[in-house]
């Protein structure tokens, strides 16, 4: 739920407040959809704990109570954002809100966790970055699926060179709903494989295409996002809330081998195929297609809370001083490449350079 934005944008900047004891105080702001989770894993850390919850719901905050009898509650976020008994601060708000909660934070010298996307424009971002790089702070972006068993299992396959060298990214990420009213289905669900593909893959995309349509309530609510790469590389997202059934599926095609993703799958969430294609001869007439088709196997990959080890990470993080993979930086990755597909969706699929 969003909270109120009756924030002074002219709160007097502090310095950056020292963690007592070694335990990070939280403090979150948005207690809807993913905000009990954000409360429950950050309070059940041995070195964080969550003082003080802001919604603009009574009902939210009375469910906060129910469950966190210990943690305080308030429907004024300027209590969490200037309070000196809070070192950071979780932004699980709408995204329209995120640059002003988080400025204001920064402003008063606290650390800052912003549920994803991370803003609304690339000049939103960089200034956030630039804030918290002058103050000493840190930001991270809630990319809860770089934390996952398969995510970081697939980062080793492709480090290693089990895949060779990548061909292709392919995403279908579709469900019936939920539909959003502020942002359109690809700011919604393309930010996940979008903080995947910045993290698996090394190089940079250089050009977007996007094409959608809308059909219920004014934002696009089914997209296709191809994202052009150096050396041939492509991806490709499928975001989609008309959907019949829920699919989580990707396909990750290398030289070598190829991946299967299904996140649905409650055992074998990653197979990899002994697979591919050969090409032989000199001429375009004299070559020769050869076709390699070997072994399955369903590595093992770790069951764990993603979002339980990213608290965890953000707090050694902000305690040692470290700089988050998942920083303002690689949240403005995700940002440059949506409002580029946002461009591209409203000019019916033209190309975008980035």
């Amino acid at each position: 739920m969003a909270t109120s934005l009756s924030v002074e944008s002219g709160t007097k900047a502090s310095e950056p407040i020292r963690v007592n004891d070694g335990v990070l105080r939280m403090g979150v702001i948005g207690y809807g959809y993913w905000g009990p989770n954000i409360v429950r894993n950050f309070h059940g850390q041995d070195k964080s704990r969550v003082v003080a919850v802001c919604d603009k719901s009574s009902k939210s905050l009375d469910r906060v109570r129910h469950a966190f009898p210990d943690v305080r509650t308030t429907n004024d976020c300027k209590e969490l954002l200037t309070s000196p008994d809070i070192d950071a601060v979780a932004v699980v708000t709408p995204v329209w809100t995120h640059f002003e909660l988080a400025k204001t934070a920064l402003e008063n010298g606290k650390h800052v966790f912003v549920e994803k996307p991370f803003t609304c424009t690339t000049a939103q971002a960089e200034e956030l970055i630039e804030l918290a790089d002058r103050k000493k702070l840190k930001i991270m972006v809630d990319h809860t699926f770089l934390f996952t068993g398969a995510v970081r299992r697939i980062k080793e396959f492709i480090d290693n060179g089990t895949l060779g060298e990548l061909y292709y990214y392919d995403s279908m990420r579709v469900n019936l709903g939920l539909f959003q009213h502020d942002v359109n289905v690809l700011w919604d669900l393309a930010p996940h494989d979008l903080s995947i593909m910045d993290y698996l893959i090394k190089e940079k995309p250089e050009a977007v295409v996007a094409t959608g349509e809308r059909h219920l309530n004014g934002v696009a609510d089914i997209a296709f996002m191809t994202l052009y790469y150096p050396n041939n590389m492509i991806g490709h997202i499928n975001v989609n809330w008309l959907s019949p059934v829920k699919v989580r599926t990707t396909l990750i095609g290398g030289e070598k081998k190829m991946l299967v993703w299904n996140d649905l799958e409650a055992d074998e969430k990653l197979k990899i195929y002994d697979k591919g294609v050969q090409m032989n001869g000199d001429g375009v007439y004299d070559l020769l297609v050869s076709y390699r088709s070997g072994d399955m196997w369903a590595p093992r990959v770790e069951q764990v809370e993603a979002l339980k080890m990213e608290a965890a990470y953000f707090v050694d993080c902000v305690m040692n001083d470290k700089t988050p993979f998942n920083d303002g930086v690689a949240g403005l990755h995700v940002v440059r490449m949506l409002e580029a597909a946002d461009q591209s969706l409203q000019q019916k699929g033209k190309i975008i350079q980035l």
